[in-house]
Parts: structure tokens; sequence; C-alpha cells
């Protein structure tokens, strides 16, 4: 099940950046290649009482290669409205110096958005975000490998979000200076998951084929919808409970949202959520409550939020309130927390992935399908 999963997750990170691609290059508007290579140096953020097992001795390094594609299409408006992104593959590597963590490497899709760009100016300044696969890992083992206590699978999600500043040297030359943040997961997929974070500092050369840089600002935008918007979702995935017990439950939501456009970029509004255990059913699991309706049935209402990139793509996000939740299911909380991305596959009908977790505690991996009403 775990290589399925990692298959759709590539699948999904290579289907996005290729619709955006071909979306734009079918209007025979001009894509702008960019190269890049950047390193990143230090900031492991070490889980409290960890520095003197997993992480004893250890020192990050990593290497990203990145090639991406400037948006230059006036077929969707959102390239204006962020400045015309850049959307792109990069492939990740890194090292901590220690055979307890392993050497991680990953695939991943991002968008890489420019702040506030100046026409004239040396100096650019962007924002970025990242999803995608990580491999190679040395998992927690009890014999082999007994001191990883954070990270219990060699393959998990890969998310990276950045913050730069870069000097154009030259026409096609720009070096930068920044930082990041990157959290490895397995969404309690394999015990331990308390997770790898790290917030390096990043320094990064890129070169522009086409020197052309001018900012298009002529196209009038066309008003955003005034209309609620109603989503339902469907989401499924799989947890490990307990360190001595191998078996993987399933898990299920239904989601329904309805949402309005506070601007171009935002939707914001509420809903309710539902959420399904088959380890209710299980006697080492749930104990003399097994099999019972409240052991295996857990949800409550949600804010909801959307962050929208372009017309296909979404960010979501939601904070929510258990009414009623099980412990023994791993809904340790009152309160849920769930954060994905969505892509329209063809007209209202998207599908996406999302990571639920309680506070800083990962709840499951979540595969969605979803219709939207009044998109």
């Amino acid at each position: 099940m775990l290589k399925i999963n990692i298959f759709i997750l590539l699948f999904l990170n290579s289907f996005l950046l290729s619709a955006q691609i071909l979306n734009n290059n079918e209007k025979n508007d001009k894509n702008h290649l960019v190269f890049e290579l950047e390193v990143e140096n230090g900031g492991i953020l070490p889980q409290k009482g960890l520095k003197s097992t997993t992480y004893e001795n250890a020192y990050y390094n990593g290497l990203n290669f990145k090639i991406g594609w400037k948006q230059r299409s006036k077929s969707d408006q959102y390239n204006q409205i962020y400045n015309y992104p850049i959307y792109g593959i990069g492939l990740y590597s890194s090292t901590f110096h220690t055979p307890i963590i392993g050497s991680p490497f990953a695939l991943y899709g991002f968008v890489q958005t420019p702040i506030s760009p100046k026409p004239g100016s040396k100096w650019s300044y962007d924002y970025r975000i990242g999803l995608g696969l990580s491999g190679n890992f040395e998992p927690y083992n009890e014999h082999e490998n007994p001191l990883n206590v954070v990270i219990g699978s060699k393959n998990n999600v890969f998310i990276d979000l950045g913050l730069r500043a870069q000097y154009q040297i030259s026409p096609h030359w720009k070096s930068g200076i920044g930082l990041a943040f990157h959290h490895f997961s397995n969404g309690a997929l394999a015990l331990p998951n308390k997770g790898v974070n790290l917030v390096p500092i990043t320094l990064s050369v890129s070169y522009q084929l086409n020197t052309e840089n001018k900012l298009n600002r002529d196209s009038i935008l066309e008003p955003y919808s005034s209309k609620i918007h109603y989503d339902i979702n469907y989401g499924v995935g799989l947890k490990q409970l307990r360190d001595d017990l191998d078996q993987r439950f399933l898990k299920t939501t239904l989601s329904l949202y309805a949402s309005k456009h506070i601007n171009y970029k935002w939707r914001m509004g509420g809903g309710f959520d539902i959420f399904y255990s088959s380890s209710g059913n299980d006697t080492e699991i749930a104990g003399d409550q097994s099999g019972k309706f409240s052991s295996k049935i857990s949800g409550g209402p949600s804010f909801y939020i959307a962050h929208i990139l372009n017309e296909q793509l979404i960010l979501n996000g939601n904070i929510g309130y258990y009414i009623h939740n099980q412990r023994f299911n791993g809904e340790i909380r009152k309160y849920f927390l769930r954060a994905g991305a969505r892509y329209y596959v063809y007209k209202n009908v998207n599908a996406g992935v999302s990571i639920k977790a309680h506070m800083g505690k990962a709840d499951f991996i979540e595969w969605t399908v979803g219709y939207t009403f009044n998109k």
C-alpha cells in the first residue's frame, strides 16, 4: 500500500505541473525556462530529549536542483495576480552526517512566487511552496536502528517552504540567499512518526534562458465570483496506531463546506467533517467498545480556507472541533487540523492529498476526490 501511495503522490505532482505547462503552451505563450542550484546548511529542529540520541553528532547539508517555467500566459489571470510565478520540478539530496537518520533525497513539484517586483531593480524577492516524496531514510528498527525514534519509514512526504532575496548579476544570472523550512512525515502510516523538521539557510544561483522579464499588466482582471462555493470531498488513508501492532487501519473522511471569495487569492467559509476509523472494530484497540457506532464515527464543524494559486490548483486548510472523538483511534485532542492541495482534473472535479493532524502530531495522510458546485 505504501508503494501505491508513493506512486499516486508522484503522479499528482507530475500531472499538476504537466497540466499547468501544457495549458500555457496550447495558447502559444512563451514559458521562460529557469535552472537553479541551491545549497542548504544547518537548521535541525530536534524534538525534546533527542539531541543525545537520534540527532547526536548530526549536522544537516542539502542540495536542490530545480527546473522551472516562468508563466506568461494571459489565459489564466492568476499568472498576472501572482506576478507571473515559476512552476517547476525539483530534485533534492541531503545528508545528516550520521547513519541513524540516513541521507534522504526527494522529488517534488513547486511554485515560486515573486513578492512585489519592481521594474528595473536588481533585487527581487520570492516565496516558494513545494510538495513531493522523499526516500532513503534509515527508519527505526528495534534491533538494527533503535536510536532513530523520529521516523519509521524509508519513504516519506516532503513539504518545502522557502523565502528568498535574489540579486541580478547579469541578464541571465541571479544569486540568492534565503531561509527554508522542510518537514518529513509519513502521516502515521508507520511508527514512530515524530517527523523531521529543518530550517536551513539557503544559497542559490539561477540561470534564465530567456532574458525578457518585463511584467505585462495590460490585461483587465475579470471580477472574482460572488457566488457561494459548495464543496463535497471524500478522503481515504491508513494509520498505524501502536508500535507493537504492525496492522494499519482504514481512515476515511466525508467533508461538506461552503465558502466565498474575500479576494482573488482567498476563499473562506465553514462546514462539517465526518470521520470513520476501522480501528473501532478491533478489540486490541477499542477493547469492550469494539464494534460500537461511537467507536468508529467521529466529527465536528470546521473553519475552511482555500488559497487559490490558479484556475485549477488550490491549497486547502481546516481548523475543526470534534463534537465526538475517540482517543484510542488516535484522535488525541478536541481540535483537528488539515492542510493539503487539490487540482481540478476536469471542470468541477478535483483530486488531491492532505495531511490531517492534532496540533503537531499527524493523524493520517488522506487521498481525496471532490466536486465543487458554483465553481
